[in-house]
């Protein structure tokens, strides 16, 4: 599985106003159109995190394909007053926002 995780800001009490906008996106196609298998938000003094999880590492790939798709567009702006860059002099795409993983895990089976 592969993951990635978009770090922003957002104000503790718009955390209801997300969730039911990724709630109506989560139950369109996009999710599985991106390969998304899970999405997780998580918020911590100020800080919004969006983990999202993908079968394979094209993830970020087929994220861009869709991202001309309407509903990608609606939900991208839909946030916009919810979610704010983390860095905002070097945000363009969430791309910019994705952090680095530099160490991993993983349990035997």
């Amino acid at each position: 599985m592969h993951s990635t995780l978009i770090v922003a800001r957002m104000e503790p009490h718009w955390s209801t106003n997300v969730v039911q906008l990724f709630r109506d996106f989560d139950l369109t196609d996009m999710p599985h159109r991106m390969g998304t298998r899970r999405r997780q938000l998580f918020s911590y003094k100020g800080l919004y995190f969006h983990l999202q999880d993908f079968d394979t590492d094209n993830g970020g790939e087929l994220i861009e394909r869709a991202k001309s798709d309407a509903r990608f567009v609606n939900i991208s702006t839909d946030l916009k007053p919810f979610i704010q860059a983390y860095d905002p002099a070097t945000w363009r795409s969430p791309i910019d926002a994705m952090a680095t993983r530099f160490y991993n895990w993983e349990a035997s089976k």
